[in-house]
């Protein structure tokens, strides 16, 4: 069984006591003239106590081909989730005359095997209820593929996914269809304002990196053949570099016979991952302005590179962009849209993975006040830069971090993602245990610190999409200014 959580107050209760509504008081006749005044009024009663957890760790195996297998037992239902981290085979790894490779290898292993015709395989996961599919995304280190499905048919589902993982059969008319839909996706982006942002963005701040490219291009699909997908799975999907979670209805015993007779024939190879070097740091302030003429608002992207994922200054970064912009009752959506009324929101994020990844602010502006919004941008970036944080603002958030993290804990899914990512990144054994003591021990000059050393705003790479005639001259301000068209092209 799951090992239980220990915590100080259980979720289910924490959340009901937290979001539960003021009851009226007994009693009845008219109502007073005057509200008396109740100081808790609008204010969730909070615990103070530190989060203490202790997260239920998978059994890990190794097969004799180099499988690394984690199993997460859960029994409360009768269902089980299987997830293969296949690193190495992610759009990071391929070749960049061939952009997409990864994605649409990934894409094309449910189009048929050696055994099964595409609706095959469609009418067979629909019968068992089961799902099956691949996935690789740009920048990506890995492909993820999944299967899941009822217990009592586990040996029929898990017998189709494993045909599907190891056998495809890349059928020349399926790929026709596939190769059709993704050109037409590529023009359907070029009319997208997001796209065009993020297109520009990642040039700026990843230059020469692989993990510059977010899409395929005309001619890269087009030097894409089955060939070179059936390369690429022979040679990327090899199992000395596959991390398999399993969590649900299933235990070490039952399961891992299974596994055995199942993945006998698939061999290890002497292919090891290896990742490009780090993207360097652009380091003099730019504006990259993607013009449209007529549009009615602005796109505004910003930011640079900041940390990887094992980064000493992740956890402050954490509660940093909380404060900043990770949601609704963050400063740059309070600024923005409640306060001034620019947008319907405004927010920041950051990636942090095996290379380090960018801090990001964005938002879509009417294109009258999009001076307004560089302003209170900036004033917010300065803000966390120059003035430490008051003890209210930054306890709030912190516990706002430390409950979501607490509600997680309720999906075994998410434990075994937890699971995946301390592996994958080779995070200390308890890393996930201590992860709200570490978060709570954050301080207002932990997060002064890291917002100086990250929010650069002398090397500040920003991205404005939207009608050139209206905007440059605001532009100009943040920096030196090149003009795009929506090809991507530099404009006279």
């Amino acid at each position: 069984m799951r090992k239980t959580l220990l915590c100080l107050i259980p979720v289910g209760l924490w959340m009901a006591w937290a979001q539960a509504p003021q009851m009226p008081m007994p009693g009845g006749g008219a109502p007073p003239k005057k509200e008396a005044k109740d100081p808790f009024k609008n204010k969730a009663p909070v615990s103070k106590e530190l989060l203490k957890v202790k997260l239920p760790k998978p059994e890990e195996f190794h097969l004799d081909n180099g499988l690394t297998v984690m199993i997460l037992e859960d029994h409360r239902l009768p269902q089980i989730t299987m997830s293969f981290g296949i690193r190495g085979s992610g759009g990071l790894d391929e070749p960049a005359d061939m952009s997409g490779l990864a994605t649409v290898t990934a894409t094309m292993l449910r189009e048929g095997t050696t055994t099964r015709s595409s609706k095959q395989i469609a009418d067979e996961s629909d019968r068992l209820a089961a799902g099956i599919g691949a996935s690789s995304g740009f920048g990506a280190t890995e492909t993820n593929f999944t299967m899941s499905g009822l217990t009592d048919n586990f040996d029929k589902w898990f017998a189709l996914g494993v045909d599907v993982m190891l056998h495809p059969s890349f059928p020349a008319d399926e790929w026709g269809k596939l190769k059709q839909r993704q050109l037409l996706g590529l023009r359907q982006n070029r009319t997208s304002a997001q796209f065009l942002a993020q297109e520009q963005f990642s040039r700026a701040v990843f230059g020469s990196h692989p993990a510059a490219r977010i899409a395929s291009s005309p001619e890269s699909l087009g030097a894409i053949t089955i060939e070179a997908m059936k390369k690429w799975h022979d040679e990327r999907y090899v199992p000395q570099n596959t991390l398999l979670g399993v969590v649900g209805d299933v235990t070490p015993a039952q399961l891992l016979p299974k596994l055995k007779e199942a993945f006998a024939s698939w061999k290890k190879t002497d292919l090891q991952p290896a990742m490009p070097g780090n993207p360097a740091l652009t380091e003099q302030a730019r504006v990259l302005l993607v013009n449209r003429p007529n549009s009615v608002q602005t796109n505004l992207l910003m930011g640079n590179l900041a940390i990887d994922r094992r980064s000493p200054d992740y956890v402050t970064f954490v509660v940093m962009n909380e404060i900043l912009g990770a949601g609704p009752t963050a400063r740059l959506f309070n600024n923005l849209r409640e306060d001034k009324g620019y947008t319907y929101g405004a927010y920041s994020s950051f990636a942090a993975q095996t290379y380090p990844g960018p801090w990001r602010a964005s938002s879509e502006v009417r294109t009258d006040v999009t001076e307004g919004a560089m302003k209170e941008f900036f004033n917010e970036f300065k803000r966390m830069r120059d003035e430490k944080i008051p003890a209210a603002e930054l306890e709030e958030k912190k516990r706002s971090v430390v409950a979501r993290f607490a509600l997680s804990l309720e999906s075994p899914q998410q434990l075994l993602v937890y699971a995946h990512e301390r592996k994958f990144y080779g995070l200390p054994d308890d890393y996930w245990d201590t992860y709200p003591a570490k978060i709570s021990a954050v301080t207002a000059d932990d997060v002064q610190r890291v917002a100086k050393k990250y929010l650069n705003l002398d090397d500040i790479q920003i991205v404005a999409v939207g009608d050139g005639s209206k905007i440059k001259s605001v532009m100009e301000k943040y920096g030196k200014v090149t003009v795009y068209d929506t090809d991507g092209k530099v404009m006279p």
